[in-house]
């Protein structure tokens, strides 16, 4: 998924991390969510303004930044 008009960072935002779309909702928000046992469902009832496709892209976005990070020794 090409989760870059989706996944937006501004510094003057959250302190720079990763929201929906310009949002105040990060990425890191909805990975909590989810983890906490949330369904998509939940999260979408409770933040009218997400769709399912900002929840994959979240998804995405993590999964993307996982597979660069690099573990030096």
């Amino acid at each position: 998924m090409d989760y870059q008009n989706i996944i937006t960072i501004e510094p003057g935002k959250r302190s720079g991390k990763p929201c929906i779309r310009g949002m105040r909702i990060t990425v890191y928000d909805i990975l909590e969510y989810l983890v906490g046992e949330m369904t998509e469902a939940e999260i979408l009832e409770d933040f009218s303004e997400l769709t399912s496709e900002d929840i994959k892209a979240c998804l995405s976005f993590a999964a993307d930044r996982e597979k660069k990070w690099v573990f030096w020794v």
